[in-house]
C-alpha cells in the first residue's frame, strides 16, 4: 500500500475502527489497512475522506455513519462488512465523547451530560461487541482493543464524567475477556496519555495540561495518534493470540507501575 513494504501481518481481515472519521480513529484505520486489512471506518461524523485516503493508497475501505449507542446503525454496519468484505475480525473501540467537553468541577456535571458520556464512551463498547461478536465466532476468531484513558489512571480533574466511562472500559475489557475466550475471541485496552488529535490541538482548556504531561513523560515530546499504532497492531494481530483481559499504558512513561 502506497510502495511501502510491510509484514502484512493482517493481510485479509477485517476490522471495523468506530470514530474513524479523523483524529485517533483515522490513523488507526489506515495503520490496519498498511498491514492488510480491510477496513470499515464508522462514525457520526463523515468518514468518506478518511475511508478514501486508505483506497488512494491500494487499501480495502469502505466509510459508513454509526452511532455507536444505535442498535439499528449497529447491525447494519456489521452486515454491510461482511456483505462487502467477510466476516469482522478486529474491533477497535475508539469512538468516544471528550473534544466536546469542558473542565468543570463534577458538582457543575448535569445529570443529562453525565448520561450522554456514558452512553457513547462505557456503553458504546458494549453495544459494539454486542453487534460484532456473532460476526466474530462466525469468522472462528477475534479481536476486540478497546482505547480507555491514562486519565483514569491518576484520576483526572475536571472530567469526571470523562475519567469514570473510561474506567467503565477498563472493567468491560476484563469481564468480556473472561466470557469470550473459549470463543477463541481476545479482549484488551490501551490507556493513551494527552494525544495531539485534532480534538486536542482546538480543545480551549487543554492547552495548559500540554507543558506539564510533557515534563511529567519519560520520553519528553507531544504524543501523536501514530504513537498508539505499535500497540494497536500488536493486539489485532496473531503475536498477541496468548494475551487477553489486559491494559497496556502508551504514554511515553508519565505513569510507571
Amino acid at each position: 500500500m502506497g510502495g511501502t513494504k510491510t509484514i502484512a501481518r493482517l493481510q485479509n481481515k477485517v476490522a471495523l475502527v468506530t470514530g474513524a472519521a479523523q483524529g485517533i480513529g483515522a490513523h488507526l484505520a489506515r495503520a490496519l489497512a498498511v498491514e492488510g486489512a480491510k477496513v470499515v471506518l464508522g462514525d457520526i461524523l463523515d468518514t468518506a475522506k478518511a475511508a478514501a485516503s486508505i483506497q488512494d493508497a491500494g487499501g480495502a475501505a469502505f466509510g459508513t455513519r454509526l452511532d455507536v449507542t444505535s442498535n439499528a446503525d449497529l447491525d447494519a454496519t456489521v452486515k454491510a462488512a461482511e456483505a462487502r468484505f467477510g466476516p469482522i475480525e478486529i474491533l477497535v473501540n475508539n469512538a468516544s465523547i471528550f473534544a466536546a467537553l469542558r473542565l468543570k468541577p463534577f458538582t457543575s456535571i448535569t445529570e443529562d451530560e453525565w448520561d450522554r458520556v456514558m452512553a457513547v464512551n462505557a456503553r458504546g463498547p458494549f453495544q459494539c461487541a454486542k453487534a460484532v461478536v456473532p460476526s466474530m465466532v462466525r469468522n472462528g476468531r477475534g479481536k476486540i482493543v478497546n482505547i480507555s484513558s491514562g486519565t483514569f489512571l491518576y484520576g483526572a480533574p475536571g472530567f469526571m464524567h470523562y475519567v469514570a466511562s473510561k474506567g467503565a472500559v477498563i472493567g468491560i475489557t476484563r469481564a468480556m475477556a473472561r466470557e469470550l475466550g473459549e470463543k477463541n475471541i481476545t479482549v484488551n485496552a490501551i490507556t493513551p496519555g494527552l494525544t495531539e488529535s485534532e480534538g486536542v490541538k482546538e480543545h480551549a482548556d487543554l492547552h495548559m495540561a500540554r507543558a506539564p504531561t510533557i515534563a511529567g513523560r519519560a520520553i519528553k515530546r507531544d504524543m501523536l495518534p501514530g504513537d498508539l499504532v505499535g500497540a494497536v497492531l500488536f493486539l489485532a494481530a496473531p503475536d498477541s493470540d496468548f494475551l487477553t483481559g489486559q491494559t497496556i499504558n502508551v504514554d511515553g512513561g508519565r505513569l510507571t507501575y
